[in-house]
């Protein structure tokens, strides 16, 4: 108790000497901007404690590089400005849930869904663009928890036809999030890409910092997945890539025979073997003699050795009950000594396990705590996540979220009293 106490005690030391090592270096970083420039109340309110000790982080400790970090996020955000993008501004996405936040996890982060068509960047500019990923990642700082400080994005591909067209936005919206959203970004999910996606991003995902935070996942396969037979009563994902309402199916589930097997091909089988092979003539022209006398000449065709002779074993090629004659017919038995020692089971040495060393495994041995643990799939990582893309979009309770003044003069109300009070509406 003494020991574990005192191990309590000395990393509640430790930490009281990292708080106080980072309050020192955030103050350093507030007195580098302050001297190159005073400061605005717009910017004073956005440096706070949490919002500097990110940007100290995400330069490994480092103040001069994080108060020059931070000063090229003020700089931006007055250029585009961020404080003035209202939901007013995107009634349109906001009404197609175009980018929009879904819920949280189960660690209360907040889950960002864009699913936006091919043709948005072709109709509207780059710069309306960056004004709605803002105003999206702002709704979804506003809703976090005290605690949490970082959101899941999952980007639909499924509308893009172009690879490099969703490449483009892709990597635009990282390096927003990566320059400017330091240590946001928990983990982001590409869904149902187009097909090339996956080899341009083979050559361009080493020139993007948020890469490995990145992963591409299909949602068809995850739906067909052995491991997610308990997911058969969500809906089916919303995905125009994968959806076969639209195609017309050219395969039947049925039967092909011919003169000497039939082939039946049915979900009712196990999902690993869903065929069954069996056979049309059951004469003896066909079958072989069903003679037991006649065994000796020739294995019978049954369903279960209807293969390639060459590759079966004698027992398969035998008849069921049959074994001892196969063998017995087909290979001569030489007499065998008999035993005149016996064993004992205690001086048999099996095989021992051999133990791990620092060989198998050198990175092991340099981590504090190390646990072994298997890691997990792109799929089983999605797992968590497929609810909130599955979940279809509600305007209204995305609106509920918004907190002023990014949810604008829209007032959520319902559709009878707006109607009855246009009036009243329109004389102001």
């Amino acid at each position: 108790m003494g020991g574990k106490m005192n191990l309590e005690g000395g990393d509640e030391e430790e930490y009281c000497y990292y708080q106080q090592q980072m309050r020192s270096r955030v103050e350093s970083v507030l007195h580098l901007l302050n001297k190159q420039s005073p400061l605005t109340l717009k910017q004073e309110k956005y440096c706070s404690n949490e919002c500097v000790q990110r940007f100290v982080r995400a330069k490994g400790n480092d103040v001069k590089k994080a108060a020059k970090h931070l000063r090229n996020c003020l700089s931006w955000r007055d250029s585009l400005p961020t404080e003035d993008a209202v939901a007013d501004e995107f009634s349109a996405e906001l009404a197609e849930g175009v980018a929009y936040v879904a819920g949280h996890d189960h660690e209360f982060r907040p889950v960002l869904i864009f699913r936006m068509k091919q043709d948005y960047q072709k109709f509207h500019s780059q710069k309306l663009f960056t004004r709605l990923l803002v105003f999206t990642l702002e709704v979804a700082i506003q809703t976090m928890p005290k605690n949490v400080e970082q959101f899941v994005i999952l980007f639909d591909a499924s509308l893009f036809r172009s690879a490099s067209g969703f490449m483009k936005m892709l990597v635009a919206t990282l390096k927003i999030i990566g320059d400017y959203y330091p240590l946001r970004l928990h983990k982001a999910f590409v869904i149902d890409p187009p097909s090339l996606f996956s080899y341009l991003w083979k050559g361009v995902k080493s020139f993007v910092e948020l890469s490995p935070l990145t992963t591409v996942v299909s949602s068809l396969d995850i739906e067909e997945s052995v491991h997610f037979n308990d997911l058969k009563s969500y809906p089916q994902a919303t995905s125009l890539r994968f959806d076969p309402s639209p195609v017309p199916s050219a395969t039947k589930l049925g039967s092909c025979s011919s003169s000497r097997f039939s082939f039946t091909v049915s979900h009712h089988f196990d999902s690993l073997k869903p065929w069954y092979l069996s056979l049309t003539d059951m004469s003896e022209s066909k079958m072989g003699p069903t003679n037991l006398s006649h065994t000796l000449l020739g294995p019978r065709i049954s369903p279960l050795n209807a293969r390639s002779l060459s590759f079966a074993s004698p027992a398969a090629r035998a008849p069921h009950g049959n074994i001892d004659i196969a063998k017995k017919g087909f290979f001569p038995s030489t007499p065998m000594p008999q035993k005149t020692q016996t064993l004992d089971p205690s001086m048999v040495r099996h095989p021992r396990t051999p133990k791990p060393s620092f060989l198998h495994s050198p990175a092991l041995f340099f981590k504090k705590n190390y646990q072994l643990s298997r890691i997990k799939t792109p799929h089983e990582s999605f797992l968590p996540f497929l609810k909130f893309y599955q979940r279809p979009y509600d305007e209204l309770m995305y609106r509920s979220k918004m907190r002023p003044p990014l949810g604008g003069l829209i007032s959520i109300v319902s559709p009878q009293f707006k109607r009855g009070n246009m009036s009243t509406f329109q004389r102001y």
